[in-house]
Parts: C-alpha cells; structure tokens; sequence
C-alpha cells in the first residue's frame, strides 16, 4: 500500500491544474490571469508592496515581478506610488478598478466552489477550509513566506 502522501501528492496536482471559474474552468468572463489574481489579492491584503516585498513574498524573481506589475499598472489594477512610510523604493497599490475586477472574479470563483461542493454539509466544507489553511501554513513554514489572511 502506497503512502498516504502519495494521494496527497497527486491530489495537489491535480488541484493545481484546474482553474474555477463561473463556468467551472477558465472561462471568457474571467479577466484576471492567476498571477495577476494572486499578486493583488497580496497586495489588498498586506498593503502596498515594493518589487523586493513582493520578491521576497512570492520567492520570484525581480524580472518576472516586473513584468507582472508592468501588466498590472497598464491594465491599470495597480498604480505605483512613492513609499507611504517614506522608504526610497517606490510600491505597487492596488486601484479602486483594481479592487472591483479583483471582487468580481472571486466571487465568480466562489461561485463555482458553492457548485462544486454543493451536496457538501457547511461542516465538511469549514473542515476542508481548515484541512487547507493546516497545509498551506505548513509549506509556507518550510518555505519561510507566510502568506497574511485577512
């Protein structure tokens, strides 16, 4: 018999590939690529960021931040302002569209979970919830990046 890490292993993949969307998959209402969804929901949450913050949360690269911001700032989902605590480095801001864009597509996602878990009780989705948030601060421990929740 296998480990049950194994299960977990593939499981995780296979959550990994699939994008929900209102229609269950990455569908034409879906504005927000993932990287753009994760990095605002980031910065909605921490506040705004510098590249070398958003390098040092998302362990990547200053050249794969810039162009991630870059695209951000045209869509016009962010703008970059000077260091509200008077640092030199000038941050990345999440806009008022920004923020709506970024409501909209999570509650499109939402909406698909709701659907996806449907004959599911509210207890096993709040242990789900729980089961999930146990593994990620588990890998961001090992990874040294905690993500903050809101």
């Amino acid at each position: 018999m296998a480990r049950p890490a194994y299960e977990v292993e593939y499981e995780q993949m296979l959550l990994g590939r699939h994008t929900l969307t209102a229609r269950g998959g990455r569908g034409k209402e879906s504005v927000l690529e993932r990287s753009s969804y994760t990095l605002l929901s980031r910065i909605r949450v921490q506040g705004p960021m510098s590249i070398g913050e958003l390098s040092d949360a998302f362990g990547l690269d200053a050249s794969t931040l810039n162009r991630q911001t870059a695209a951000a700032v045209r869509a016009g989902l962010a703008e970059r302002i000077p260091d509200p605590d008077g640092g030199l480095a000038r941050k990345f801001r999440i806009t008022d569209e920004g923020a709506r864009i970024l409501d909209e597509e999570r509650e499109r996602i939402v909406g698909s979970l709701d659907r996806v878990m449907a004959d599911w009780s509210d207890e096993d989705v709040a242990e789900f919830a729980r089961y999930l948030r146990r593994f990620n601060t588990g890998i961001e421990r090992l990874g040294g990046r905690p993500w903050p929740r809101p």
